[in-house]
């Protein structure tokens, strides 16, 4: 195991929240959330086959409605437009599935 600082560490952390605030912005925007909703968006390992190593994880909580688990299969700093794109159709489809 590879000796980490914990410098380079509070960095990397720092760099990956502002990714994650700024993948937020833009899907509480795409979404249409309002103020009396919640969205949180992570990246996690992932263990299936043909996953990628990483994916982004993005829980959108309606107020009233069941919180609904979306995935983007790709890490959080790879996410692209088109992936918003992908994701807004997949909420208003029904399907967390993708």
């Amino acid at each position: 195991m590879a000796f980490v600082s914990l410098k380079a560490w509070r960095a990397r952390s720092a760099e990956r929240a502002e990714i994650a605030a700024r993948l937020k912005r833009e899907l509480i925007g795409a979404l249409g959330l309002t103020e009396a909703d919640a969205l949180t968006v992570n990246e996690i390992a992932c263990a299936d086959p043909g996953c990628p190593d990483m994916e982004t994880i993005v829980l959108v909580m309606r107020a009233g409605a069941p919180t609904r688990a979306l995935r983007i299969r790709r890490p959080m700093d790879a996410v692209e437009a088109q992936d918003i794109a992908d994701l807004v159709e997949q909420d208003r489809s029904g399907d967390a599935s993708r």
